[in-house]
C-alpha cells in the first residue's frame, strides 16, 4: 500500500495523537542551558528510561489501533485478514526500535522520513512469515508513521534553537576539514582531482565485499557487502603512559578497536595469526577512506588516499618493491595515474600505505623490505603506515626505530564469535536459520567445538560444515580440514546443482593429490602465488599417471581445480593462488608427509612461515613418524644457539602435539618435559608464545606458591592468554594476596573468558586494593552490579553502552575514572551524579568537542586528563577550584588563546602538555603556580626551554618522555632557580652542566 493510500485512511487528525504518545512532552523555554546538547532519541520517546509514561505492552496497542483505523476503510484491505495480528505485532515491534536509535532529533530530521524508517526497520528484528501484501503495507506504515515523527520533533521549543547550533558547529567542523586539506594539499590540476575520483571508486568496487568461506555452497552469494560482514576485532599492544608520573598506574597492556589503531598511532605494525583476519582489516580501512559514506570512528580517514600493497604480489617474481610511481601497477591495479601524481599525494601527507603480509615473503627478503620502508618513510612525512605479518615473522624491535607501534590481533571474544555466526547464517539464508542456535549452544557448552572457532577463517568453516552436516561437527582441527576438503571439493557443485560443469567428474582424493602438488611447490619455494603456466604444467605432469584424471585433457583438468574446487582463486589474469594460506599450508604438510620429506621440515622449524606446516604434518603422520618429526625438533632445540630459536622450536613441539593423531606416551612425556622448562617464561612475550600451546600448558604452570613476583606475573599472563575456560581455576588461585601488577592482569585477562563464571570465580574474591578494574562490555557490567563489586578505580571501554554505563557509575561513584567513548557526541550525563571522583581521564577520539558542564559538580575532581576539547575552552575549568593535575598529552594543538585561557586556573599545579605546543606559547602568558611540567617529546632535538623559564618561573620537577635515542639540549634550564628535579625518560640529555648543583637528574 503506497503512504499516500494509507493517507487516505489515517488523516494526521487520527494517526497524529496516537503517534504523539510514543514522545515525551516538552518543556517550556528554548532548551539552551547545558550547551544546547544533543538530545537523544531514548530520551524523546516515552516508553524508555525512569519516567516512563508508557510500557511495551502499550505501544503494542497503539500499533494495533494504526493497523485497525488503515484498514477499516473503503476499498481493499491491505493485507490478508488473517494476518493482522501478526503485522501489528511487527509494527510495535518497528516502533520500539525508535529507542534504540543511536542519533538525536536533529539528525533524524536531516536524515527525512524515508531514510528514517529504513534505519527502523534495519533496527528491529526482519518480518518473519508474512506475505508480501503485508510485508509492503508495514514498509508504508513505518514511512506514514516516520514522517509524523519527525513533524512532532520540529514542532519542539528546542528545536529550531538546536538546529542553529548544530548548523553552526557543523560549519565550523567542515571549516577546519577545508583548512586542513588545503593546508596539506598542494594546488593540483583537473587531471589529477579527477584520477583521484576514479581511483577511489575503483578501490571501493573492489575491495567492497568480502568472502565468507563456506556461505557459497548453499544457494546464496559468495560475496558479501563488506560494511555488512565486516566484524571489528580488537588489536593489543605496549601500554602508554598517559597522566603525570605521580598518578600514572603501570599498565601491561593497552586495548582498542583494530581499525582505530591508526587514530591514534600513524604508524602501525599489526601482527595476527593466519585467518585472523589481517587482510580483511586491510579491505575495511580501504573502503573506508574510499568511500564518502564512512562507519562510525571511521572519519579520521577523511582525505586519505589508500595505496594497498600486498607483499606476495609486488615480489612473485623476486622484483625490486616498487617506488610511488608503481605503486598503482605493481599491485595490479588497471588505472594509469597521471605522472607525479603518487609523488604529490605521499609528499603532502594524505596517504593510507597498506603493507599486507611480511610475513608472506621469504624471511631472506624481509630485510630488504624493511630498508624499502625506511626509505618511503624518510621520503614522506605525515602519511598513515598500516604493516600487517604474522606474531612470529619479525622481532619486536623489527620497526621500532622507525616510530611503528607493535600491535597484535586479539583471538575473537565469545562475543565476537556469537555476533559471526549470527551474520553468518543470515547471509547463508533460510535453510540455516535452524542451525543458528544449535551452534551457538554447542560454542558455549562444547570446549572441543569453541576451541576451533578462534578467528574469521575458522568461525565461517565450522559454520559451513556445521550445516553442511546438519548439526555435526569432527574434532579437531586436521578432522575439520579433512571434512571441509570434501565439502568442498565433492560435494560443492552437486549440493548447488552444478553436475559436471567442465565435464570433469572426480572423487575428493585425486583432486587432493593435485591441488596438494601445487601447495608443495608454493611453500618449497617461499610463495604464495605461482604463475599459471607453470601450475598448468604442474597439473599437466601429475594427471598421466592418475587413473581417474587421465581420461581427461590436463587442461580441462586444470580449469576444473581452479574454478569449481572452491580451493584455488585468480588474483590476477596469469597468477593463481590458494583462497587462503591455511589451505596451502595444510596440503603442503600432507605432500611432504606423503614424500617423507621430514628433513625439508626440520630445515624449516625455526622459519615462521612453516610453522603451520609442520604442526598439520604431525597431524598428517603415522605414529612412527609423528614421534621422528617431534624428537627431530627437539634435536633442533639442543642444537639451537638463540634464545628466540629455542622457545619457538621447543613450542612448536608442544603445539604439533595437540594435532597428533597417536604418539606414545614415551614421546609425549619427552615433549612435555621439555616444554615444562618455558615455565614460568622469562618476558610476556614468551608467555604469549607459550600460550598458544593451548590447555596442556595449565598443567605445567606451577604457583602461586614458590614463586616470584616477577615469575607469578609471568604465569598469569600465560594463562589469560590460553583461550579455553579451563584456565579460570588455575587464575582464581592467583586472586588474593598477589602483587598489584599480578592484580592487574587478572582483571584485563576478565574479558577473554565467559563473564559470569570468571566474575564468580576471582573478580568476587580478588584484592581490590590500589587495581584498575577494567570493564569493556555490558556483561562485565552487569555481573559487578549482580555481585554488589563497587570498584573505586573504573577503566571503562567503549563497549559499554550508554544505560550500562549509566548503572555502573551510579552503583560504584568511583574516585578514579577512565572513560572511552567512541561517539562524535558522547553522552557524557552518567558523570552528573557523582560525588567522590577524584581522578578523571576522558578518551574521545572521534569527539571534536565535550563540555565542562558535564562535569559532576559536587565531586572533589583533583586530576582531569583529556584529548578533545572543552567546548567552552580550558578556561571554563576555573569552576573546578580543587583540580590541581591538569593533563593534554593527547589534546588538539594549543593556541596562544588557549594559553592565555590557561593563565586563569591558578589552582593547577601540575601540566602536561606535548612538547609542539610551548611554540605556540605567547610572551605574555605566565603560569608561576605550575611546580610540575610533563613534557611529551615527539622527535623534537631542541625544545624553546627559555619559554619554560619565562612561562613557569616557579617549575621545581620537569619530565621528558618519549622518543628514545634523541639528544635533547636543557642548558636554557639554568634559569630555573627553583627546578630540583629534572627525569628524562629514554633521553640522552646535553647541557646538563649549566643546571644548578641541587638539581636531581633522574633517568
Amino acid at each position: 500500500m503506497e503512504p499516500a493510500l494509507i493517507g487516505t485512511r489515517l488523516a494526521s487528525a487520527t494517526i497524529g495523537p496516537l503517534l504523539k504518545k510514543l514522545l515525551v512532552s516538552d518543556g517550556p523555554g528554548a532548551g539552551l542551558t547545558g550547551g544546547a546538547r544533543a538530545v537523544r532519541l531514548s530520551s524523546l520517546v516515552s516508553f524508555r528510561g525512569e519516567k516512563r509514561t508508557l510500557t511495551e505492552k502499550d505501544v503494542r496497542k497503539l500499533a494495533a489501533a494504526l493497523v485497525e483505523r488503515s484498514g477499516s476503510g473503503p476499498g481493499e484491505t491491505p493485507f490478508p485478514a488473517d494476518e493482522t495480528e501478526a503485522v501489528a505485532h511487527t509494527l510495535g515491534t518497528t516502533l520500539l526500535a525508535l529507542g534504540d536509535l543511536d542519533m538525536d532529533d536533529v539528525q533524524a530530521v536531516r536524515l527525512g522520513h524515508r531514510t528514517l524508517a529504513r534505519r527502523l526497520r534495519a533496527a528491529a528484528p526482519a518480518p518473519d512469515g508474512l506475505s508480501t501484501d503485508s510485508v509492503l503495507y508495514l514498509d508504508s506504515m513505518t514511512e506514514w508513521a516516520s514522517l509524523h515523527i519527525l513533524e512532532f520533533f520540529t514542532q519542539r521549543s528546542t528545536f529550531v534553537a538546536r538546529s542553529l547550533v548544530e548548523q553552526t558547529r557543523g560549519q565550523a567542523e567542515l571549516i577546519a576539514k577545508v583548512d586542513a586539506v588545503l593546508a596539506r594539499t598542494p594546488h593540483v590540476d583537473a587531471r589529477h582531482a579527477e584520477f583521484e575520483r576514479r581511483y577511489l571508486a575503483h578501490l571501493a568496487k573492489k575491495h567492497g565485499s568480502l568472502t565468507i568461506y563456506g556461505i557459497d555452497l548453499h544457494h546464496s552469494a559468495k560475496e558479501w557487502p563488506l560494511d555488512v560482514a565486516y566484524l571489528s576485532l580488537e588489536a593489543a599492544g605496549p601500554a602508554e603512559p598517559t597522566t603525570p608520573a605521580p598518578v600514572r598506574q603501570e599498565l601491561a597492556k593497552t586495548h582498542l578497536p583494530a581499525d582505530h589503531a591508526l587514530a591514534r598511532h600513524d604508524k602501525v605494525l599489526l601482527r595476527g595469526l593466519a585467518g585472523s583476519g589481517k587482510t580483511t582489516l586491510v579491505q575495511w580501512l580501504t573502503v573506508s577512506a574510499a568511500s564518502e559514506d564512512r562507519a562510525d570512528g571511521m572519519a579520521y580517514l577523511y582525505g586519505r588516499i589508500p595505496f594497498v600493497l600486498p607483499l606476495r604480489t609486488l615480489t612473485r617474481h623476486g622484483e625490486r618493491l616498487p617506488a610511488p610511481d608503481r605503486f598503482l601497477s605493481a599491485a595490479g591495479c588497471p588505472l594509469t595515474a597521471p605522472e607525479g601524481w603518487a609523488d604529490r599525494v605521499l609528499a603532502a601527507g594524505r596517504g593510507l600505505v597498506l603493507v599486507d603480509g611480511i610475513d608472506e615473503i621469504p624471511e631472506t627478503e624481509r630485510g630488504r623490505a624493511r630498508e624499502w620502508l625506511r626509505d618511503l618513510l624518510s621520503a614522506y612525512e605525515g602519511n598513515r603506515w598500516l604493516v600487517t605479518a604474522r606474531p612470529t615473522a619479525v622481532g619486536n624491535d623489527w620497526l621500532a626505530r622507525d616510530g611503528f607501534t607493535d600491535l597484535a590481533l586479539s583471538p575473537m571474544s565469545r562475543t565476537e564469535v556469537a555476533t559471526f555466526v549470527r551474520r553468518w547464517h543470515r547471509a547463508a539464508g533460510p535453510e540455516a536459520e535452524p542451525y543458528e542456535q544449535q551452534l551457538l549452544d554447542a560454542l558455549r557448552t562444547t570446549e572441543h567445538v569453541a576451541q576451533l572457532a578462534t578467528n574469521p577463517l575458522m568461525c565461517g568453516l565450522v559454520c559451513a560444515l556445521h550445516l553442511d552436516r546438519r548439526g555435526y561437527l569432527p574434532r579437531g582441527r586436521k578432522a575439520l580440514y579433512e571434512s571441509a576438503l570434501s565439502m568442498l571439493l565433492s560435494r560443492r557443485d552437486r549440493e548447488r546443482g552444478m553436475t559436471n560443469p567442465y565435464g570433469i567428474d572426480l572423487d575428493a582424493a585425486p583432486q587432493i593429490q593435485l591441488v596438494q602438488r601445487l601447495a608443495y611447490w608454493l611453500t618449497r619455494n617461499g610463495r604464495l602465488q605461482m604463475d599459471r603456466a607453470h601450475a598448468e604444467s604442474v597439473v599437466a605432469e601429475a594427471v598421466p599417471a592418475m587413473v581417474e584424471a587421465s581420461a581427461h585433457a590436463p587442461d580441462r583438468v586444470f580449469a576444473h581445480l581452479l574454478h569449481r574446487s572452491g580451493l584455488l582463486c585468480e588474483p590476477t589474469a596469469d597468477t593463481i593462488e590458494f583462497v587462503h594460506r591455511t589451505f596451502q599450508d595444510y596440503l603442503a604438510a600432507k605432500a611432504l608427509v606423503d614424500h617423507w620429506d621430514i628433513g625439508v621440515l626440520i630445515q624449516h622449524a625455526t622459519d615462521d612461515t612453516w610453522e603451520d606446516v609442520i604442526r598439520m604434518a604431525v597431524g598428517h603422520a603415522r605414529p612412527h613418524e609423528c614421534a621422528e618429526i617431534l624428537r627431530e625438533l627437539l634435536k633442533a632445540a639442543d642444537a639451537a644457539e638463540d634464545r628466540r630459536d629455542q622457545l619457538r622450536l621447543l613450542i612448536l613441539a608442544a603445539t604439533a602435539l595437540n594435532h597428533a593423531t597417536e604418539v606414545t606416551p614415551e614421546v609425549r612425556e619427552q615433549v612435555l618435559a621439555r616444554a615444562a622448562e618455558l615455565v614460568p617464561p622469562r618476558t610476556a612475550d614468551e608467555a604469549r608464545e607459550l600460550a598458544t600451546v593451548g590447555r596442556i600448558v595449565l598443567d605445567l604452570l606451577p604457583g602461586p606458591e614458590g614463586l616470584g613476583d616477577e615469575e607469578a606475573l609471568m604465569a598469569v599472563t600465560t594463562a589469560t592468554h590460553i583461550p579455553s575456560d579451563a584456565a579460570i581455576p588455575y587464575l582464581a588461585r592467583f586472586a588474593r594476596g598477589s602483587t598489584l601488577r599480578v592484580r592487574s592482569q587478572l582483571v584485563w585477562g576478565w574479558q577473554r573468558f565467559d563473564a559470569r563464571a570468571y566474575a564468580e570465580a576471582v573478580i568476587a574474591v580478588i584484592d581490590p586494593t590500589d587495581l584498575h578494574f577494567t570493564v569493556v562490555h555490558d556483561d562485565q557490567a552487569a555481573e559487578l552490579a549482580r555481585l554488589g563489586i563497587a570498584p573505586d578505580r573504573l577503566d571503562i571501554g567503549a563497549g559499554v553502552s550508554a544505560e550500562a554505563l549509566r548503572d555502573l557509575l551510579a552503583a560504584c561513584d568511583p574516585p578514579m575514572l577512565s572513560l572511552t567513548r567512541e561517539d562524535d557526541d558522547p553522552d557524557l550525563t552518567a558523570l552528573a551524579g557523582l560525588t567522590r571522583l577524584d581522578m578523571l581521564t576522558l578518551e574521545l577520539p572521534y569527539a571534536p568537542f565535550w563540555r565542562v558542564s558535564d562535569l559532576p559538580s559536587e565531586a572533589p575532581l583533583r586530576m582531569l586528563a583529556f584529548g578533545s576539547w572543552p567546548e567552552e575552552g580550558i578556561g571554563a575549568l576555573r569552576s573546578a577550584s580543587l583540580l590541581r593535575y591538569l593533563t593534554l598529552w593527547e589534546a588538539r594543538g594549543l593556541t596562544a588563546h588557549d594559553w592565555r585561557e590557561a593563565t586563569l586556573l591558578t589552582q593547577v599545579r601540575h601540566l602536561t602538555v606535548a612538547s609542539v605546543d610551548l611554540e605556540s606559547l605567547p610572551e605574555d602568558a605566565v603560569l608561576p603556580w605550575i611546580s610540575e611540567l610533563v613534557l611529551a617529546l615527539y622527535g623534537e632535538k631542541t625544545l624553546p626551554f627559555e619559554k619554560v623559564v619565562r612561562a613557569f618561573p616557579g617549575l621545581r620537577q620537569l619530565a621528558l618522555f618519549f622518543d628514545p635515542g634523541h639528544e635533547v639540549d636543557v642548558a636554557s634550564l639554568a634559569g630555573l632557580e627553583g627546578l630540583a628535579e629534572l627525569h628524562a625518560d629514554g633521553l640522552e640529555l646535553t647541557g646538563t652542566e649549566h643546571l644548578a648543583p641541587t638539581v636531581r637528574i633522574l633517568t
